[in-house]
């Protein structure tokens, strides 16, 4: 089974200005019920569709597949019902591992947030001075929350 074990954290602003060469995401949340989240991505020019479980301490199931672009935007335009988060995703690599920071937009604006993929949630790694509080295990930051309370709503 296909699964995701994620840190996440704040970042510092000054550090996020200096990022450069970043990919646009446009990702909208399709309405489900219970703990499930399914959604449309559109990252650079490419599509996906992930449906993701339920997270139990820093883990849960994901499944992504790639999708037409054509068919990720007539999803996240027709079926996410305005649901949509977009952010500039930076891809920085410390030690051995690579962190996406995503610098959020719209609503969400003034939230930049850096996540790091581990291979168990007790894998050690390189903390870099750039990241700040962690907030894994807050919930409004994950984003299918932030869709429905954004940041600048807070």
């Amino acid at each position: 089974m296909p699964r995701e074990i994620e840190r996440k954290f704040l970042v510092d602003p000054a550090f996020a200005r200096t990022l450069k060469s970043g990919t646009e995401i446009s990702q909208g949340y399709l309405p489900v019920a219970g703990k499930s989240v399914v959604r449309a991505r559109i990252y650079g020019s490419r599509g996906y569709l992930t449906l993701k479980g339920e997270t139990r301490g820093m883990t849960r199931t994901e499944y992504e597949y790639e999708i037409p672009l054509d068919d990720a935007r007539e999803i996240i335009s027709s079926l996410c019902e305005g649901r949509v988060i977009e952010k500039t995703r930076y891809l920085v690599t410390v030690g051995k591992h690579e962190w996406e920071i995503d610098i959020f937009s719209g609503r969400n604006r003034g939230l930049v947030v850096a996540e790091i993929e581990l291979a168990d949630e007790q894998e050690a790694f390189e903390r870099p001075t750039w990241v700040t509080q962690e907030v894994t295990h807050d919930p409004r930051y994950y984003n299918a929350n932030l869709v429905e309370t954004p940041f600048g709503d807070w």
